[in-house]
């Protein structure tokens, strides 16, 4: 009797130091999840194609994205949209005739900055800066950072004649610190917009 009980405890105390090692063995290779992995952003080098003459405006715009007319309820004649389809992004187009009147153009510039300031809720910064144009003109360009839907902006008039605003859109959910190389791509897309645009009057 006295031997069964010895062998059983001997067998009970091998059985805990047993679970006691494979506890702390464990315990020393904690785990820890690996950070999720971005796609891979595959961007065509640049190439541009000329906008068709029917628009009050033109200006060269990137080969890879697509024209369309603003379908959204408050569209107007000579709103478009451009899109990337393989990029998930989109420039909205916006053109407004001012017809010499310095009060409609003031209008428009401060509808311009109220739309980007809706951003605020989401951006962490909201960086403005006037940009001289190769056409001789000045623009200004809105750079939003955060996980705001519309990360870069302009504005560009002739203080006569004609308002312009673009708004670059992503479609997706995805963070826009991984977004940023599809960022300056179309960035660089809107400025060179910019800077070949020209008014058909």
């Amino acid at each position: 009797m006295v031997r069964y009980t010895t062998l059983t405890g001997s067998i009970i105390l091998g059985l805990v130091v047993a679970f006691s090692s494979l506890f702390l063995i464990s315990c020393e290779n904690e785990f820890s999840p690996k950070p999720k992995g971005f796609n891979r952003i595959e961007l065509p080098d640049p190439a541009y194609i000329q906008l068709p003459d029917s628009l009050p405006y033109k200006f060269s715009y990137s080969a890879f994205a697509k024209i369309s007319s603003d379908s959204s309820w408050i569209s107007e004649r000579y709103w478009i949209d451009l899109t990337y389809p393989e990029l998930g992004a989109t420039i909205q187009m916006t053109y407004k005739s001012i017809g010499n009147e310095k009060k409609i153009l003031a209008e428009y510039l401060a509808d311009s900055y109220n739309l980007t300031s809706k951003h605020n809720v989401k951006a962490y910064a909201i960086d403005e800066a006037v940009v001289n144009l190769a056409n001789g003109g000045q623009a200004t360009i809105m750079e939003l950072s955060g996980e705001v839907p519309s990360p870069f902006q302009f504005h560009v008039t002739d203080s006569v004649n004609h308002f312009l605003r673009a708004a670059l859109y992503f479609k997706t959910a995805t963070k826009n610190d991984s977004l940023a190389p599809v960022i300056n791509y179309v960035k660089n897309d809107m400025m060179r917009m910019l800077n070949t645009l020209e008014w058909n009057d």
